[in-house]
């Protein structure tokens, strides 16, 4: 005999638990109402809806092990929560947004599947023939067990792309979803330091600033003759994504000079050339996942790391820029020479469609040894101890115009985007 599960409202709750968690995004990091939201959803939901959309045979005495159907579900939800990462990471398209929505949509499939439960035996009732064996109703354990299996082998797998096929270890405990999935690929115990997913509605300002310290109403980076004016509302963040847009638009600076570009840049220095910077690095693991534009001509994107103290170069470890093009990634160390001057090695990496998508850039900088990451593979390194750099750095992201060549007559924009930027250290 057939007949229609109930619990209806507790289906449409977790269809519509998901949802609430994608749109919690929107508030600020750390907001309670977001955790709860997004960390409810993650732990109990996904696993909750598979056990749902199960077949099950219904007993007509005894009730089912509560405790151990929770613990089922939460197994689901991590397996499944980290096949999802791996998923969108192998096609270089992962954020915390795009993670959710994809659970979203699977929860809410299988919540909303209609569900029917057959009349089985008695609790404690033996098949009618042959030995008797304990079912699933009976040994929960085992469907554990195998739960246990995926998760382990989500987090085992190397993650696609990465050099090895297999990651370090790292602690792990409390990093957010996106974090754990982009974890160091270089050897070695690593602990998250920094982490911004742009998941807010507007650019972190505890993180970031949107100027060099050296100006102020806009700057710009005069040593290399750039035809852009650094102003704030070039820069945007929220949903995930971090974008710097240059736009021609000719504006007088600070500085006396008239410039015919805007454009966006962030850095974790300072509002002022006195003020503290608000995120200094010394050694670590650097990376963020980037888009460069493409319409590369007469643009210079870059991802680099500038000394706290001094404010100006060298040393610079420029993880990656792309002068005038979106198919090489450059990757240079300057060290000042022993007459002052400003030394600097590097290689270039291509060719491949930068801006057809994002890639992850990094850098492991460690005091013997500097050494540069392309999607998770090691791609140059300098041993030199004298070229290494010893004091604290600041990050920067930044879109220049104008270095070396100007861009296209009508060119009416660019954008380059960021997805995360993570700083890991030992």
């Amino acid at each position: 005999m057939m007949r229609p599960a109930p619990r209806t409202a507790a289906r449409l709750a977790l269809a519509l638990l998901g949802w609430a968690a994608l749109a919690s995004t929107v508030l600020a990091a750390g907001s309670p109402l977001r955790v709860a939201l997004t960390g409810g959803f993650l732990v109990i939901c996904p696993g909750a809806a598979v056990l749902l959309a199960r077949p099950t045979v219904a007993r007509t005495a005894g009730g089912p092990d509560r405790l151990a159907a929770a613990s089922l579900a939460v197994a689901l939800s991590t397996a499944t929560a980290a096949l999802t990462a791996v998923a969108l990471l192998g096609y270089h398209v992962f954020s915390v947004g795009a993670a959710l929505a994809a659970l979203a949509a699977v929860t809410t499939v299988l919540a909303l599947v209609p569900h029917r439960t057959r009349r089985g035996r008695p609790a404690g009732a033996r098949p009618r023939h042959g030995r008797w064996r304990p079912g699933r109703a009976r040994r929960p354990a085992g469907g554990l067990a195998a739960a246990a299996l995926l998760v382990s082998a989500a987090a085992c797998s190397g993650t696609p792309g990465t050099a090895g096929g297999s990651g370090p270890t790292g602690s792990g405990t409390g990093l957010p979803a996106g974090a754990a999935a982009n974890r160091p690929p270089a050897p070695g115990t690593w602990r998250l330091v920094f982490d911004d997913e742009f998941t807010g509605s507007s650019l972190d300002t505890a993180n970031w600033t949107t100027c060099y310290d050296w100006n102020d109403g806009g700057c710009t980076n005069a040593g290399n003759g750039e035809d852009q004016w650094y102003q704030p509302g070039q820069v945007k963040a929220g949903g995930g994504r971090l974008t710097l847009t240059a736009q021609p638009r000719t504006v007088k600076g600070s500085d006396g000079r008239t410039y015919p570009w805007v454009s966006g840049m962030v850095s974790t220095g300072r509002d002022s050339w006195n003020a503290e910077p608000r995120h200094t690095f010394t050694y670590g693991y650097f990376a963020a996942s980037i888009k460069v534009p493409a319409n590369p001509h007469g643009f210079f994107p870059a991802f680099w790391l500038i000394p706290a103290a001094t404010r100006g170069t060298p040393p610079e470890v420029d993880i990656a820029e792309f002068p005038n093009t979106d198919q090489y990634v450059h990757m240079n160390l300057h060290w000042r020479g022993a007459d002052g001057s400003d030394q600097h090695v590097g290689q270039n990496w291509g060719p491949a469609d930068f801006s057809a998508g994002y890639h992850v850039f990094g850098v492991d900088w460690e005091p013997a040894a500097v050494t540069w990451y392309v999607d998770g593979k090691a791609w140059f390194q300098v041993t030199d101890p004298s070229r290494i750099p010893t004091v604290a750095m600041e990050i920067v992201i930044n879109l220049a115009v104008g270095y070396l060549e100007s861009p296209p007559a009508g060119t009416d924009s660019a954008a380059l985007q960021a997805q995360w930027v993570q700083v890991w250290q030992h």
